[in-house]
């Protein structure tokens, strides 16, 4: 209760301070896109429930390329702000393990399947380590092995370690790590095949 209280507040405050950001960033993403500005995706929520997950559009949708707006937007992350709306809704929480599309946490198995009881988050130990993902991904000669093989089975393992730890103060120390840096806390060697 504490926790979903704390979600609420911050969505609240957030959505108060900083929605005339994410509007502004919407109509500049649906000027840059050529289409709507906000990216909706499906997720995997808790208890493995599809849910549907708000971003900035950074991707044009006929030429499928990255625009300079959208790598500033990835890269400083103010396109997942419009998740806000996703905490208020109670998709999902500040801090929990981040969500995936379907083929991932939904088909975990045994106790990592304890990770689906977890809403998934803003933030999490995981999502700060790999802040930087899609440039790991880029450099390896095959991204999907490394994802699958290196990332996402580190990621499984910081997210049940939260799932076993978490508690108000982990969260607000989360937090606090999110907003003080995003540095790399060293990355297991590349995958090749």
């Amino acid at each position: 209760m504490i926790k979903r209280f704390f979600d609420i507040i911050v969505a609240i405050v957030g959505l108060f301070f900083i929605g005339w950001l994410i509007v502004i960033f919407w109509v500049v993403a649906t000027i840059d896109t050529q289409s709507n500005g906000l990216f909706i995706q499906e997720r995997i929520g808790q208890w493995g429930n599809v849910f549907k997950i708000y971003k900035i559009k950074t991707m044009h949708p006929v030429t499928g390329r990255i625009s300079r707006l959208g790598s500033f937007l990835r890269q400083s992350k103010i396109d997942e702000l419009p998740q806000l709306w996703n905490v208020l809704k109670g998709d999902m929480s500040v801090v929990g393990p981040r969500p995936d599309v379907e083929g991932y946490y939904d088909l975990l198995q045994g106790e990592e399947r304890k990770i689906l009881e977890l809403k998934p988050g803003l933030t999490s130990l995981a999502s700060i380590k790999y802040y930087n993902e899609e440039v790991l991904l880029v450099l390896q000669e095959n991204p999907q092995c490394y994802n699958d093989e290196v990332i996402f089975p580190d990621k499984a393992r910081m997210n049940l370690d939260y799932y076993y730890h978490r508690s108000f103060l982990g969260d607000v120390k989360i937090i606090l790590k999110t907003f003080m840096s995003y540095k790399s806390w060293g990355l297991a060697t590349g995958c090749k095949k």
